[in-house]
């Protein structure tokens, strides 16, 4: 009934619950360079605020590489847009196909349905406007809970462990210890596989002659960040710009390159990454992703080889415990008591 009761409780606050699972998470990702700069004689609070200065940072140097490239390529788009559409009369293939399904017709009928449709974006805009101010306001409430885990959290783990009798905290102190070692070696491997998805993207890109290979190689590395999807999104964007260069050719390749790629990297690059800096067997690795996917979409993706990862030293503390218990060659010190099972 209590469990119930409690379950019930999580249920009704479960979004506060997800921004203090969120928080957690980049508490102990980012805890490793936090400790960096705090063990040159930087005071904690501005170690911290140094980690969060470098992050805004990263991210406004990947916009400033990609943003404006893209915004010119619209640009350019939009003032070429008549032209492509002549080019489609223009090319006796084109005009057959236009001729059969009223591509310009469409085109131009969609052109006249712009002032209604500009008139209609103002509610649209209002709701993103207010999704936005929404999202803005749970990213700083992340951010305030995330700083203040940092700089009191191991004082509250402390406190916490001193609660329990000294065969337990030791005990417990090696499992989170593990547990730390173990998120923060996801996002190393993470960054990883990252910039091998963005070394490979600009070598192709490189090769194909198409332009701004810089700031696209960016892009896809920073949405590699996200695992299964974040690739897919990333190889789209590079294929919906080579388009524009080299038609068809330049689009087969890249798109023969992306799907090999991702293939290569959902399976071998990074089961062994994952494998070596997480501990965790490759089965594990793919399985944990697609259940995290399925049940919290991005989120559970980016989180589900940590999950794994911790309740894998869960169960193995548990399992040689267990062990230990049963073992008629382990004698437990007479101060420490067998602990029941459950």
């Amino acid at each position: 009934m209590v469990l119930a009761g409690g379950l019930y409780l999580v249920y009704l606050v479960r979004d506060v619950a997800i921004l203090l699972f969120i928080s957690l998470f980049l508490a102990v990702a980012l805890g490793p360079a936090v400790d960096f700069f705090h063990r040159r004689k930087i005071p904690r609070a501005a170690s911290i605020l140094l980690v969060y200065l470098l992050g805004l940072v990263a991210v406004f140097l990947v916009g400033l590489l990609v943003v404006p490239p893209i915004v010119d390529q619209v640009r350019d788009v939009a003032k070429k847009a008549p032209q492509y559409i002549k080019d489609i009369r223009n090319n006796p293939t084109l005009r057959e196909y236009d001729d059969k399904y009223k591509i310009t017709q469409k085109l131009e009928q969609q052109a006249n349905k712009l002032p209604s449709v500009l008139g209609s974006a103002a509610g649209t805009l209002q709701s993103v406007t207010v999704g936005v101010f929404s999202a803005a306001v749970k990213l700083i409430a992340v951010l305030s809970i995330t700083f203040f885990l940092l700089l009191d959290g191991m004082r509250l783990t402390t406190f916490l462990f001193g609660l329990l009798r000294p065969d337990r905290e030791q005990r417990y102190r090696r499992v989170a210890g593990q547990v730390y070692g173990a998120v923060a070696g996801y996002v190393a491997g993470n960054l990883i596989i990252s910039l091998v998805a963005g070394l490979v993207t600009y070598a192709t890109l490189e090769l194909l002659g198409v332009p701004f290979a810089v700031p696209l190689a960016v892009l896809v590395a920073f949405l590699d960040l996200i695992p299964l999807v974040g690739a897919t999104i990333g190889a789209v964007v590079v294929g919906l710009v080579s388009l524009f260069v080299d038609f068809p050719t330049a689009t087969i390749v890249w798109v023969i390159v992306a799907v090999v790629y991702q293939q290569v990297e959902n399976h071998v690059v990074q089961p062994i990454v994952y494998r070596e800096t997480v501990d965790v067997r490759p089965l594990v690795v793919i399985i944990s992703i697609l259940i995290g996917a399925a049940l919290l979409g991005v989120l559970g993706a980016l989180v589900a080889i940590p999950v794994a990862a911790t309740v894998q030293i869960i169960l193995r503390d548990w399992w040689e415990r267990r062990q230990a218990l049963r073992s008629d060659d382990v004698i437990l010190p007479p101060d420490v008591e067998p602990e029941p099972e459950s």
